[in-house]
């Protein structure tokens, strides 16, 4: 056992270091360790988890990338056809990493009832349709399931049924234009299977789900035209990368669009969530690295004759340096034990037990979204132990200005 960090030990295990002068600095500094810890997790754990929860919301509605053809009208409903006749349907060939893609179209229209009315955007979806998504946002009833025969269910959204008055089972009409407005419109009676929400209001308030013959029915295209693809990938990292590989991929006559930049104004805003976690943990580890340094300060001064002894029986300056950091190796990993303990146990009582809620119109979720990685906690808890251990190699040269002769007659 080398020798400085024996009497480390030495000194934590004694009374006297426990009831000594600087005990309520060195419980101020660990605390310190704790709490900083416990808020850099907490800020890990919900920023992604928020960035992650929104992401895959507004992924659910579009997928990671739409192909469909060259338009400039912004509207939410397809404008112009285009076949599902293409090289990468029902998949792509030649583009590793993507893992579904689905035929979709839209129509704008009109909810109908005795006493109100409300205009949304109903998604036509086909045999295709990957419903993991929506399953996870499903509150009551079921999906629905559709054959080759034309179906008329449809799934709302609990937004619309609360402000409609619908409930599973129920059914409504629902008016959709023509292009000539001299001819009455198309009126279609739809089936409630199923109410979802998924806490993005943006998008419940709009959308409703059901068949897309409806859809290709009303535009008069056949049965081999569709509005878009949606495309998903096994890696969001690389959105950009496979956007850029699709679009190369696909005929000329098509447009690719990511879901970051169809929702360019949400993603900017949640990628603004990276830099809040960079700045909480560069002002946690500075709060933590200076209570310890007061914490040495105040233990190399207290220990003044201790030094002066050490020198005279020929230790060196660094041999007597690295005892107090071997002192303060311990009292941060205290910190870090305590803070790993309490902020995890905070962490997973909010992913399993929801304790604080969060505004949906705001924040597009329910609850405080958890992402917990082990990986990342084991970088935070190691960076984090390092950058104190080497801001705390500044105040142990406190120790080569002090004199044996001077500290062995201190009193």
């Amino acid at each position: 056992m080398k020798f400085e960090y024996f009497i480390a030990k030495r000194i934590i295990g004694s009374k006297s270091y426990k009831s000594s002068i600087s005990a309520p600095i060195i419980k101020i500094g660990i605390a310190a360790i704790a709490i900083g810890i416990i808020v850099m997790m907490i800020a890990i754990a919900t920023g992604i988890g928020l960035q992650q929860k929104i992401r895959d919301k507004a992924v659910a509605f579009n997928g990671h990338l739409t192909i469909s053809a060259f338009n400039t009208n912004a509207s939410d409903e397809s404008q112009m056809p285009i076949s599902i006749h293409q090289e990468f349907y029902p998949e792509f060939k030649n583009i590793a990493g993507i893992t579904h893609v689905q035929a979709v179209a839209t129509k704008f229209g009109v909810i109908r009832t005795e006493t109100d009315f409300e205009g949304v955007v109903l998604k036509g979806v086909g045999l295709d349709y990957d419903w993991r998504y929506f399953q996870e946002f499903l509150i009551d009833g079921e999906l629905p399931k559709y054959s080759e025969n034309i179906s008329n269910d449809v799934i709302i959204s609990q937004y619309l049924a609360n402000r409609l008055g619908f409930k599973v089972g129920g059914s409504f009409q629902m008016v959709f234009g023509k292009d000539d407005p001299q001819k009455s419109p198309f009126i279609r009676t739809f089936y409630i299977v199923g109410i979802y929400n998924s806490g993005f209001q943006e998008l419940d308030e709009t959308y409703l789900l059901g068949d897309i013959r409806h859809v290709q029915f009303f535009n008069k295209w056949n049965a081999d035209q569709i509005g878009n693809f949606e495309v998903f990938i096994a890696d969001y990292s690389q959105l950009e990368t496979k956007g850029e590989a699709i679009y190369q991929s696909t005929p000329p006559t098509l447009n690719t669009q990511t879901v970051a930049e169809k929702y360019a104004t949400i993603f900017e805003w949640i990628g603004i969530f990276d830099k809040n976690i960079y700045g909480i943990i560069g002002i946690m580890i500075i709060v933590a690295g200076i209570n310890m340094i007061t914490a040495l300060l105040v233990l190399i001064l207290e220990r003044t004759q201790m030094i002066g002894v050490l020198k005279a029986l020929g230790s060196n300056n660094w041999s007597i340096r690295k005892l107090f950091l071997y002192n303060a190796s311990y009292l941060i990993v205290l910190g870090l034990f305590w803070g790993n303990l309490i902020g995890l146990g905070l962490l997973f009582a909010q992913k399993y037990f929801k304790l604080f809620p969060l505004d949906p119109s705001i924040y597009y979720v329910t609850e405080v979204p958890i992402y917990i990685n082990v990986s990342y906690f084991i970088a935070l808890n190691i960076g984090t132990f390092i950058l104190c251990l080497i801001m705390l190699l500044v105040p142990s040269y406190v120790i080569t200005k002090i004199s044996p002769v001077r500290a062995m007659r201190f009193e």
